[in-house]
């Protein structure tokens, strides 16, 4: 299959996804912070750079982008057409660095939750977001994850 767009086009669109500070980020912040919750960001220090840090609570919480970081069974993570080698290769590389880094987190007796995008995309689902998250921090389970109740 042949791109649509030029390579130069493919560039800069590539070039302006971020890796920090993400809506979805953001909006998990803002969950958090009303909830009473304070944080750290982007902690270098710690495997994998977790977007967000509880030090005093030592959780670790990691926001994936559902493409990046293939969420199964998420309509968001949908393989593209153009390059399937490439974009399976980064794509597996990027899931088996996550999986290494929560187990570096759980080494080290951090507890570790993943937000999916597609949990912060649904307004419903990002209502209970808030509850869900509330409820796993207060919890005792060590690694948890919060994606949209209906991803398909």
């Amino acid at each position: 299959m042949v791109d649509v767009v030029s390579p130069a086009d493919r560039s800069r669109m590539m070039s302006g996804i971020q890796g920090k500070n993400t809506k979805p980020e953001l909006t998990v912040r803002r969950m958090l912070f009303a909830s009473g919750y304070r944080f750290r960001l982007h902690r270098r220090d710690l495997p994998g750079a977790p977007d967000i840090v509880m030090p005093g609570r030592k959780v670790a919480i990691f926001v994936h982008g559902c493409f990046w970081h293939m969420h199964q069974g998420c309509r968001f993570a949908k393989m593209p057409a153009t390059r399937p080698e490439f974009w399976k290769a980064k794509l597996e590389a990027n899931v088996e660095r996550d999986r290494r880094a929560v187990e570096k987190l759980r080494a080290l007796g951090w507890r570790v939750l993943c937000v999916w995008e597609c949990s912060t995309r649904d307004v419903q689902a990002a209502t209970g977001m808030q509850a869900a998250m509330s409820a796993w921090l207060g919890g005792r389970c060590q690694v948890g994850e919060i994606g949209s109740p209906q991803r398909g």
